[in-house]
């Protein structure tokens, strides 16, 4: 699967082969898998994938890559389980056995989560978390809760009293079985992980959103496969060879700016790690859309409307991506270039 040479060479010891293996036990080679099922998927991965950290990030950004090449669903299940582990062994603190996890840090307007208490005798939340992905189907999640001025981040047993989740909200024709409505918190205890601001300024938050790109870039690979099935068939179809090669080219640049993300991981912990991130994000974003986009206007409606695996990617994928925000994002990046530099040119 991999093939830029910017990799570290931990990236060759992941068995993508396995993994694809492991992931289709959750699928059956279907969309629409069970949530209790994508979660073991999760534990299972988790067990053989060290948490996220100098030395690994290969390693990381090829296992999300992988699961996604089989199912866009599942990665997005998988993603927010070894984040939630890798923040937790970043603050050295406790995971319970069996435990499976979400990362809820999302803000939304109308919407805020408060902490209270002192930490010693227990903190409480209440209000409302939006975005929160699986909530119903899991144990726990690592949540941000606004504490004074800042935002802090907690561990939160989601099986207690006063979690109330609303997968009802959940209209979404892409990624319909990863329910990710509204939680409500009243009165809820919670347990602080790090200091506040902690989550937020460690350079662990941008890798982990590198993390998220490398399912979107695992995402279109497998829609790449369908397009390649379709040029195989029809070897003297001209404008399939054309679009084949296009998307080759797309998923080259994605790969080539995750693999110099994880090296930089590995080598320059002195980046300016949300520029990096954000950057990395745009760039597999882009190609990721032009891949999805050049896929569909080649392989037609037929796919879409009669091969639900085909279909179901195209619309996980779409909906995927809008985690990066665009233009806005690119704002983002134009400001921080302008406020502390941090391009060659």
């Amino acid at each position: 699967m991999i093939r830029s040479a910017a990799w570290p060479v931990d990236a060759a010891a992941v068995d993508v082969a396995a993994l694809t293996a492991t992931a289709l036990t959750a699928t059956a080679g279907r969309p629409g898998s069970a949530p209790a099922d994508r979660l073991t998927v999760a534990q299972s991965v988790a067990a053989t994938t060290p948490p996220l950290t100098a030395g690994t990030a290969a390693r990381s950004f090829v296992t999300l890559a992988a699961v996604a090449a089989v199912d866009v669903g599942l990665a997005r299940t998988v993603e927010p389980h070894l984040d939630a582990l890798s923040i937790l062994a970043q603050a050295d603190a406790e995971v319970p056995a069996g435990s499976t996890w979400g990362v809820f840090a999302a803000e939304g307007p109308g919407l805020r989560l408060e902490a209270s208490g002192d930490g010693a005798d227990g903190v409480v939340l209440d209000g409302t978390k939006p975005w929160c992905s699986l909530a119903s189907q899991l144990s726990h999640a690592l949540v941000t809760a606004h504490r004074g001025d800042d935002r802090q981040l907690f561990a939160v047993d989601l099986r207690q009293d006063g979690v109330t989740t609303h997968d009802d909200a959940w209209v979404a024709r892409g990624m319909p079985d990863v329910p990710s409505g509204p939680v409500d918190f009243d009165g809820v205890v919670a347990v602080p992980v790090g200091d506040p601001g902690w989550y937020l300024t460690r350079p662990g938050f941008a890798w982990g959103g590198i993390g998220v790109a490398a399912c979107w870039w695992g995402g279109a690979v497998g829609l790449a496969r369908v397009l390649r099935d379709h040029a195989a068939a029809r070897p003297d179809a001209e404008l399939l060879r054309v679009a084949l090669g296009a998307v080759v080219a797309d998923l080259a640049d994605a790969e080539d700016a995750l693999a110099d993300a994880a090296a930089r991981i590995d080598t320059d912990q002195d980046s300016d790690w949300p520029l990096v991130a954000q950057t990395v994000r745009s760039r597999v974003r882009r190609a990721v859309d032009a891949v999805r986009t050049r896929v569909v206007s080649t392989i037609g409606p037929g796919p879409l409307t009669s091969e639900a695996a085909v279909a179901a990617r195209v619309a996980d994928l779409e909906l995927y991506v809008l985690q990066d925000h665009g233009d806005r994002d690119l704002a983002r990046i134009g400001r921080m270039v302008l406020e502390r530099g941090g391009v060659a040119w």
